[in-house]
C-alpha cells in the first residue's frame, strides 16, 4: 500500500477536456504516470481520408474544441497548396481578426482554468465571462459560438456581419482597460505566485527532446520562434507585434507569457479592423459540384502558430474526391502525452493540473 494509484480526470476541476491523468504516488509524490485522452473525439486522421475536401470542413475543428479556428486554418491553407488557389485580400484580413479572438479566447480559458486548482475561482468567473463575450462575437460572425466552420478552403464562408467592428473594439477596449486587474487578481496574488513559481520547470534540455513549440519553448530557451514571424502567413508580415519570450520556463512564466500575448493580439485585431481593404472574401472552388470537388495530386505541410504552438497539416492527394491520407502535428501532443510521461514524475500531487494547464494540454488532438 505505499504506491496508491490516483486519477486525475475526467471530472476532476483541474483536468481541462474528457482526459485522465493515471498517476502513481508516494505519498503526494508522483514516481510514474501517463496520459488516457479520452475518447470523446477520435480517429480524425482516417475519418477525413474517408470523407470529402468539403466535408471535412465540419470535423476539423473538432480536433482542438477550444481552438478550433487554427484547425480550420491549417486545413484551408493545405487544401490551398494542392489546389493552388489564391485567397481574395479581405479574407486574410477578416482570418486573422478570427485567430487572434481565438487565441484570446483560450488564452482567457486557460488563464481562468488556473483558479481551479489554485483556489482562486474569482478568477475563472471573470475569465470565463471575458471569454463568453467572445464567443458571442464568433456567434454574430459565424452563426456558431464553438465550431464556426468558417475559414474555408479559397477564404471565409461570408463577409463580416455590419457592425460587428463596433463590438469587437467594445470588446477590446473593456478587456485592456482591466488587464492589470487580471494580472492583480491572478499572478501578482502572493497566494497563487507561492504556487506557480519554481512550479514544473520545463528545461531547454527537455524542449528540444519532446519537440515542444510555443509558449512552452518560448518560455524555455528565450527565443522568440513564432510561426507568425518566422513562416508569415495570411497577413501577419503586415502588422507589428511582439513575441513574449522568457529565460526560465516554470509555471509562472508560461502563464506570464499567455497574459503578454493577449495584449499583443488586441493590438493585432485592431491593425487588421484598420487595414482591411474592401471586396471580395472567398474563390468559389466548384459551383453545384461541391461534394465531387477534387484537388490536384501531391503532398504538402501547412502549419499554424496556435496559443499551444505549431500546429499543422501534412496532407497528400491523389487527385479523387477525398484526402488520400492527412497527419495532424497537435501542439500539445509532445508535453500532453510525452511530458506527462517522462518529466511530471518527481513533481507533487498538486502540481499534476498546473502542468496541464499551463502546457496547454488538449486532449483530442493527442488521441486523434
Amino acid at each position: 500500500m505505499k504506491e496508491m494509484k490516483l486519477f486525475l480526470g475526467p471530472q476532476h476541476p483541474g483536468m481541462h477536456g474528457n482526459a485522465s491523468v493515471h498517476i502513481y504516488v508516494d505519498g503526494d509524490i508522483i514516481k510514474k504516470s501517463f496520459l488516457l485522452p479520452g475518447m470523446l473525439h477520435r480517429g480524425f486522421e482516417k475519418g477525413m481520408e474517408r470523407h470529402s475536401w468539403v466535408n471535412n470542413i465540419s470535423l476539423i475543428p473538432r480536433v482542438c474544441v477550444v481552438e478550433p479556428d487554427t484547425n480550420e486554418m491549417a486545413f484551408a491553407m493545405a487544401v490551398e497548396m494542392l489546389a493552388k488557389l489564391e485567397v481574395p485580400e479581405r479574407a486574410h484580413w477578416i482570418r486573422m481578426i478570427i485567430l487572434e479572438l481565438a487565441r484570446l479566447s483560450i488564452h482567457l480559458m486557460a488563464y481562468g482554468g488556473l483558479g481551479s486548482p489554485t483556489g482562486l475561482y474569482t478568477m475563472m468567473y471573470h475569465a470565463h465571462t471575458d471569454r463568453n463575450t467572445i464567443l458571442n462575437i464568433f456567434e454574430k460572425i459565424t452563426g456558431h459560438r464553438v465550431y464556426h466552420q468558417y475559414i474555408v478552403p479559397g477564404g471565409v464562408r461570408k463577409d463580416l456581419p455590419v457592425g460587428i467592428e463596433k463590438d469587437i473594439h467594445s470588446f477590446l477596449d473593456d478587456l485592456e482597460s482591466r488587464y492589470e486587474e487580471y494580472r492583480d487578481l491572478g499572478i501578482n496574488n502572493p497566494t497563487i505566485q507561492a504556487r506557480i513559481n519554481d512550479t514544473i520547470p520545463l528545461p531547454a534540455e527537455v524542449v528540444w527532446e519532446l519537440g515542444v513549440t510555443g509558449i512552452g519553448m518560448r518560455s524555455a530557451v528565450n527565443k522568440p520562434y513564432d510561426l507568425r514571424k518566422v513562416k508569415p502567413y495570411a497577413r501577419y508580415d503586415q502588422v507589428e507585434f511582439d513575441v513574449p519570450v522568457a529565460p526560465y520556463s516554470d509555471a509562472y512564466a508560461r502563464v506570464d507569457c499567455k497574459l503578454q500575448e493577449v495584449v499583443q493580439s488586441i493590438g493585432i485585431i485592431r491593425q487588421c479592423l484598420a487595414k482591411m481593404p474592401e471586396g471580395d472574401v472567398r474563390v468559389p472552388i466548384s459551383r453545384g459540384q461541391a461534394m465531387r470537388w477534387t484537388v490536384p495530386k501531391g503532398h504538402v505541410y501547412a502549419c499554424v502558430e496556435s496559443s499551444r504552438g505549431e500546429f499543422g497539416y501534412f496532407m497528400v492527394s491523389d487527385g479523387g474526391t477525398n484526402p488520400y491520407r492527412v497527419g495532424v502535428r497537435g501542439a500539445s501532443y509532445p508535453q500532453g502525452l510525452l511530458g506527462i510521461e517522462k518529466y511530471l514524475p518527481g513533481t507533487r500531487l498538486d502540481d499534476a493540473a498546473l502542468w496541464v494547464d499551463t502546457m496547454g494540454v488538449c486532449s483530442p488532438e493527442i488521441d486523434r
